[in-house]
Order: C-alpha cells, then structure tokens, then sequence
C-alpha cells in the first residue's frame, strides 16, 4: 500500500451499473420466488481493498475533519444516496449490481466510530431501522489510521515540484474486508459452483475498487476544498495500479 496513489480520476465518472452489465451473460431463465429465496442458504463472496488517502495537512487537522463526517460524507457519497442514521450512521444505497442475470440493489447501514486509544477509526455494517435486504447479507469491517508521510519521498515519487511542494501530508490509511452472502435462485444453483464463486468473487472486487476510490477521490477534493489548501488533482500524478 505503501507508495501507491490513491485512485484514477476518471473512475470518478463510472457509474455502479457499468461494472454490473459485464457480468449479466447469462439471461433469467425463470421468474424468481423470493419468498422461497428465504430458506435457501446464502454463497458467500469475499474481498479485502487497502487504499491511502493523501491529504496536503497536518494531522490534526486531517482528524477534525474526518470526526465531522456529518459536514462531508453524504455530499462525498453522491451519486449515492444517503441519510443519516442516529449519531454516527448512514443509510447507503449503492446501486444495483448483478451477475448471471440475477440483479439484487445493494443498500447497507455503516457506522463511522471515533477513533480508539491507539488511533483507529472503525467503519462497520450496521441494521437499517425498518428495512430487511432482500435476498443477501453484507458483512462491511473496515480500518483506518492517519499517518504522517514523509514530504520529501511523496513528492519525489509523484513528481510534484518544488513550487507545489506542501508543508505537511497526512495519509489515511485503510483497509475494507468485505464479506457478502447472497441467497441465488435454482436457476444460478444449478450452474457450476466455481463458476458462481469466481464470478462472484470478481465482481465484488471490482465494485468494492470502483466505489472506493470514487469516494476517496471526493473526499479528498472536498477537504482541500473546505480547507483552502492547494492540491495536485489525479490527472496531474502518475497512473495508479489497475
């Protein structure tokens, strides 16, 4: 993780169902009972995403912004919607997502604690008052810690001149295991259960990237943004890794 930027600009403009359409080969080759959907036993999938969210402050101030997440995470998390939930919660709807022409829309509640004794934020998946996801269980355990990047090393690496060097960089260091558990139809059960499970597995992988990193990148401009400070956008750092 270390070294590596952050996110591709332009993953900025994907949207949650181009991801989905490449996975959509096999048509629906029934109509779904979801009520039987409820005794079935879910497949689950499984991916871990580590990032660094470079941020051109010191760490303090990096800190304080992230505590008020009630001033940026809904605006961050657009396209996506959100609403608030109690103190440090949201109310997320991703999109919709689908594989073997079976699509379910991906809705999760996530609780943003205060950092512990040792520094970690915690984000984790918790019940949405009043809602019950229909056909698939998300288990969402993320860590992050902020820490100070060596100016000198970052700017080397990213190219960044002397005249745009910054006087502190705090990176936010983080990592998502994601688990997913989703209650297929007979008509995907009865294909290869490797197939489901590396397809599965894929497609997660590939979402969990696409919206991280579209939530990193706005995160970031909304902070420099609010904070008045100067930064070097995506476009203008070398290319990060697929």
């Amino acid at each position: 993780m270390a070294g590596e930027p952050t996110m591709h600009q332009n993953s900025v403009n994907l949207q949650s169902h181009a991801i989905s359409e490449e996975f959509l080969s096999f048509p629906q080759a029934e109509p779904i009972d979801r009520v039987g959907l409820e005794q079935v036993e879910p497949t689950w999938f499984y991916t871990r995403f580590e990032d660094c969210m470079e941020m051109y402050a010191n760490l303090d101030t990096v800190a304080e912004y992230l505590s008020n997440h009630r001033g940026w995470f809904c605006r961050c998390a657009e396209p996506m919607q959100t609403q608030p939930i109690g103190e440090n919660a949201y109310d997320l709807l991703i999109g919709r997502f689908g594989s073997f022409g079976y699509q379910v829309e991906a809705r999760i509640g996530l609780e943003l604690l205060p950092p512990d004794e040792q520094g970690i934020y915690r984000i984790r998946s918790v019940p949405v008052p009043g809602y019950t996801a229909p056909g698939y269980e998300i288990d969402f355990q993320a860590t992050m810690k902020l820490v100070e990047l060596p100016i000198d090393e970052f700017c080397r690496e990213q190219k960044i001149k002397p005249n745009q060097r910054p006087s502190a960089i705090t990176g936010a260091q983080w990592t998502l295991d994601l688990y997913v558990g989703v209650k297929f139809p007979k008509f995907v059960r009865a294909m290869s259960e490797s197939l489901i499970q590396k397809t599965g597995d894929g497609l997660l992988a590939q979402i969990v990237k696409q919206v991280s990193r579209r939530l990193s990148y706005k995160t970031q401009m909304d902070f420099h943004t609010t904070e008045n400070i100067p930064f070097l956008t995506q476009g203008k750092r070398k290319k990060g890794v697929g």
